[in-house]
């Protein structure tokens, strides 16, 4: 009984959302057709809430340097029955990490350290403790997890007691490899949190700070934050768990690793992003790395490690780039990372050679399957529908 009621709530939220909630923006060039587009898209976006059981999805399609439409669907709030809108906010998770290794990449550039320097070479606060000294780690990887740091990430509940310590006290508590580097890819929260330590170390300046500066206001990214603004909060989306066919929120929390991915964001910054990485390090003519850092971004490292990833994207030719998931599809180049903490699962994937990307959001839970199953169904729709200029 509780299964159907959850399925009829469902099938009201996503109807309502049809009828009210869609949103697109003009675009300069029409190098998709959307009128095909987007009546078979917005089918496959409200089948898929109903079998994912996602409360509300945000989504943008990226095409050249445009946002050619963004949409929202569903509730952001079930119980005040809020309608997400196309600015309502999410936790964006690990999307995150890509801009982290950009900031990252930029120190590079600045002469500061090379790809493949031994990281410990350049700490004084504190040491990486058991690593082989003839086997030491490296920034390549850090950015590829293959560094041998464990996945760690260590919850706060955002109204609790305890709070996340200072980045240097986390880092000098608990880094530590617990094998070799390039044994195998471990996914690791604590790599991206050194990330952001050196980051600081690097540039002399807070990473908040640095990222808000070389980054967030670079790309427009007016509604990201590491903490939400309060106009942010008004249209923060509710993350919900989905326990014995009831939706319950999930905790509002802060974590150890927090520049891993605890951070808010909205689908039009997403779809920014996502046109910067496309666009070989560009938005709007504002340069953030050289092509050629680019390029070794967007190249799969490590052969031996080849296969799907993160629940299964996308297929035998898939693997780590600097971040970002690199695929081989139809020829072309993918990139394209997740996100989630409880209550909230993020994507996004772009198309290199076709120049064409999409950007989701959601307080779904879990639902990097149905994400990944949209992207893939946005990417056909838009090469198919190219139009001829």
């Amino acid at each position: 009984m509780k299964q159907n009621k959850i399925r009829w709530l469902f099938v009201l939220i996503v109807l309502f959302s049809g009828l009210n909630f869609f949103h697109s923006v003009e675009v300069k060039a029409q190098v998709v057709d959307l009128d095909r587009i987007i009546p078979e898209f917005e089918a496959e976006i409200r089948k898929t809430m109903l079998e994912g059981s996602i409360p509300s999805v945000t989504v943008a399609l990226v095409a050249g340097e445009e946002i050619v439409w963004k949409s929202a669907y569903g509730y952001s709030n079930i119980w005040a029955r809020t309608p997400a809108v196309t600015s309502t906010v999410y936790l964006i998770g690990s999307t995150f990490k890509s801009m982290s290794m950009f900031a990252l990449l930029q120190q590079m550039e600045e002469g500061k350290f090379k790809l493949d320097d031994y990281v410990s070479s350049y700490l004084s606060d504190f040491r990486i403790r058991d690593e082989d000294p003839n086997n030491r780690v490296t920034f390549r990887h850090l950015l590829t997890h293959t560094s041998g740091l464990p996945v760690d990430f260590v919850p706060h509940d955002v109204w609790g007691e305890t709070v996340p310590p200072p980045l240097k006290d986390y880092l000098s508590e608990s880094l530590k490899v617990t094998m070799p580097p390039l044994e195998k890819v471990v996914y690791s929260n604590m790599a991206y949190s050194l990330i952001g330590y050196l980051v600081e170390k690097f540039s002399g300046l807070p990473y908040k700070k640095y990222i808000q500066e070389n980054i967030f206001d670079i790309v427009g990214m007016k509604d990201t934050a590491f903490i939400p603004r309060r106009d942010m909060e008004e249209r923060l989306a509710i993350p919900y768990l989905l326990q014995s066919g009831e939706y319950v929120p999930a905790m509002r929390m802060k974590a150890n690793v927090w520049p891993a991915g605890i951070v808010y964001g909205t689908i039009t910054d997403q779809a920014n992003w996502l046109i910067a990485n496309m666009n070989n390090g560009v938005y709007r003519g504002n340069r953030l790395l050289t092509e050629a850092t680019v390029e070794e971004i967007m190249t799969r490292q490590y052969d031996q490690f080849a296969g799907p990833i993160s629940h299964g994207w996308l297929n035998e030719t898939t693997g780590y780039g600097l971040t970002w998931w690199i695929s081989k599809r139809n020829g072309n180049t993918v990139f394209a990372h997740s996100g989630s903490v409880p209550g909230y699962t993020a994507f996004l994937a772009g198309d290199r050679d076709q120049k064409i990307g999409i950007a989701i959001l959601s307080n779904g839970n879990r639902a990097h399957p149905h994400l990944y199953h949209l992207a893939k169904k946005a990417l056909d729709l838009m090469e198919r529908y190219r139009v001829n200029q």
